[in-house]
C-alpha cells in the first residue's frame, strides 16, 4: 500500500483521529473476517510464505531473500511469488537480482506459473492474509521498534489484523534487540510459535565515514534506515522522510541533489529508493548496502528443512 504512515499510528492509547476512524476499521475488520471463509488450495510444492500485521517496514523484502538463499543451498530451485501492484515495482526490482519472480494479480496464477517453469519451492513476499493458499510455512515479521504500534486496525492503526492472527503463524521474526514484553505478548497468542531475531548488517558503510551525509527514504519506517545510520556513526547533516514507495519528481531529486551539494555532503538512501529515482539522477545518488543477519540461524535453517 502506497502511503504515509500518520503520527498517531504509533502514539499509545486513544486520540482524536483513532476514534474518528474506528468505525471505518470495524468495517475493515469485518471484511477480513469475510475474506477467511474462502477456500484454499493445495499445491505440489511447498510454499513459505513471509507476511505481515503491521502495515509496511517490517523487513519482508530482506527475509525472503535469505530464505532464497538457505533453500538453494539446501538443493531446491525456488522462485519469489509477489502480487502485483503498480506502486511495488521497487521490490519486484530488487528481488529480481536474486531469483526469478512470478507476478500476477492472482497469486494462484503466480504459483501454478512457478510449477510450469519447474520451479519447486514458492516463496511468496507477503500473502499472509490471502486464505486461498495452503502454506507449509507461515512467517510474520515485526519491527521491535514499532512492534504493533498503537495497537489498532486500519485506518485507526497500522494493523492489517489483530494480534490473534499469529495463531496461524509457525514462527515470528522481529527485527531488532531481544525483547521479552513483545515475545510474552506473542506466546499469549501461540505457545507453540517460533521467534526469530534479525539485524541488519551494513556491507560497506566504511564509504560513508567521515563524511558529511544527506539522508532521504521512502520506505515503510524511514526512522529505522536514519537510525542504523547513527548507530554506524555516520554524520547526517539532514534527513527526508517520504511515503512509502515514493517516486521522487524531479524537482525533489533536484532539491536534494542541491542540498548535499551546498553541505558537500554524500546524498544517501536505502536500495529500495534507489530502485525509484530516475536512471539520469542515479549518478548523483548512493545506496546503503546491507544484509540480514539471522540469530540462532540453524536452528531457522532446521525449521525450514522440516517445512520443505
Amino acid at each position: 500500500m502506497k502511503f504515509k504512515k500518520p503520527k498517531f499510528w504509533d502514539s499509545s492509547g486513544f486520540s482524536f483521529w483513532v476514534i474518528l476512524f474506528f468505525p471505518f476499521s470495524i468495517l475493515f475488520l469485518l471484511f477480513s473476517i469475510i475474506k477467511k471463509l474462502q477456500s484454499s488450495k493445495d499445491f505440489p510444492v511447498p510454499i513459505i510464505c513471509v507476511g505481515n500485521i503491521y502495515l509496511g517496514g517490517t523487513g519482508k523484502t530482506p527475509l525472503v531473500s535469505e530464505i532464497f538463499k538457505i533453500t538453494k543451498l539446501l538443493g531446491k530451485n525456488p522462485a519469489f511469488v509477489k502480487k502485483y501492484y503498480v506502486y511495488l515495482k521497487d521490490e519486484i526490482t530488487m528481488l529480481k537480482k536474486i531469483g526469478k519472480i512470478f507476478v500476477s494479480k492472482n497469486r494462484i496464477e503466480a504459483i501454478e506459473s512457478l510449477i510450469k517453469n519447474k520451479n519447486d519451492l514458492a516463496i511468496l513476499d507477503d500473502g499472509f492474509q490471502d486464505f486461498t493458499i495452503s502454506k507449509n510455512l507461515s512467517i510474520v515479521c515485526f519491527n521491535q521498534e514499532q512492534w504493533i504500534g498503537n495497537g489498532f486496525i486500519i485506518p485507526s492503526g497500522p494493523l492489517r489484523e489483530k494480534l490473534s492472527a499469529l495463531k496461524r503463524a509457525h514462527c515470528v521474526f522481529i527485527n531488532g534487540k531481544v525483547d521479552t514484553r513483545i515475545e510474552n505478548e506473542i506466546y499469549k497468542q501461540n505457545k507453540k510459535i517460533k521467534i526469530y531475531y534479525s539485524k541488519y548488517k551494513p556491507l560497506d558503510i566504511n564509504k560513508f565515514k567521515n563524511k558529511a551525509i544527506i539522508a532521504f527514504s521512502g520506505i515503510g519506517n524511514p526512522t529505522n534506515f536514519f537510525n542504523l545510520l547513527r548507530e554506524n556513526n555516520l554524520l547526517l547533516k539532514e534527513v527526508f522522510y517520504y511515503p512509502d514507495h515514493h517516486n521522487f519528481s524531479k524537482i525533489e531529486l533536484d532539491n536534494l541533489i542541491n542540498k548535499a551539494k551546498i553541505n558537500n555532503a554524500v546524498l544517501l538512501t536505502t536500495e529500495k529508493d534507489y530502485c525509484r529515482i530516475d536512471n539520469n539522477y542515479k549518478k548523483n545518488v548512493e545506496f546503503l548496502k546491507i544484509e540480514l543477519e539471522i540469530e540462532n540461524k540453524n536452528n531457522f535453517i532446521e525449521l525450514i528443512k522440516k517445512s520443505i
